[in-house]
């Protein structure tokens, strides 16, 4: 049997991933079953062992990805701001919203922290690019002096278990409402006086 060439392995990879992204979205984990994954793909149970090891590693690859298309829609959110606090605040809104998207809400926010924990790494990841941004604006005057570390962190575990509550509710979008309401408040508060809105 002729061996595989890397960019045929990168493609099975790619294949696998975009189709248990599909059927995970549409049916959840729990629902999808490993026959299911590998005849959408149109491929074998061996393959996803290959790269995967089990459903459940497919699921962190899956997770993975579209954390990393989050990331990078808060990042644009930031980047094409007006100025630097629009783009923060603008940046924790989009999160919150997130939470309503039929596959991050599914995948991301239900599936994914109950199957594989939460993800030490990738919120690091988060605070880290939170505490980036806060330490222009406390340098910038926007925001009080405060450690920029804990202050990260307070807001991503904020925006974390704010983003699970919204997924858990069946419809509407009111705990979103709610969620964002509380989020304008909390964020005035970090202003620093001469920068608040009167």
């Amino acid at each position: 049997m002729a061996r595989r060439t890397r960019a045929e392995m990168e493609e099975t990879r790619a294949l696998l991933i975009s189709s248990a992204r599909k059927t995970f979205g549409e049916r959840g984990y729990a629902e999808t079953s490993m026959d299911d994954l590998t005849a959408q793909a149109g491929l074998t149970r061996g393959a996803l062992y290959h790269h995967f090891g089990d459903k459940q590693g497919l699921l962190g690859a899956v997770a993975a990805q579209i954390d990393g298309e989050m990331d990078a829609r808060l990042q644009s959110i930031s980047n094409n701001a007006v100025d630097a606090w629009e783009g923060f605040a603008g940046r924790c809104h989009a999160y919150l919203e997130m939470a309503q998207e039929p596959e991050i809400q599914r995948i991301v926010l239900l599936d994914a922290p109950s199957v594989l924990g939460n993800s030490g790494d990738s919120q690091q990841q988060c605070i880290a690019s939170l505490q980036g941004l806060l330490e222009v604006l406390i340098d910038s005057g926007v925001v009080r002096k405060i450690d920029p570390h804990a202050l990260s962190a307070m807001i991503q575990g904020s925006l974390t278990e704010a983003a699970f509550w919204i997924a858990r509710e069946e419809g509407g979008v009111g705990r979103l409402d709610q969620a964002k309401a509380v989020l304008g408040t909390l964020l005035e508060g970090i202003r620093s006086s001469s920068q608040q809105r009167s």
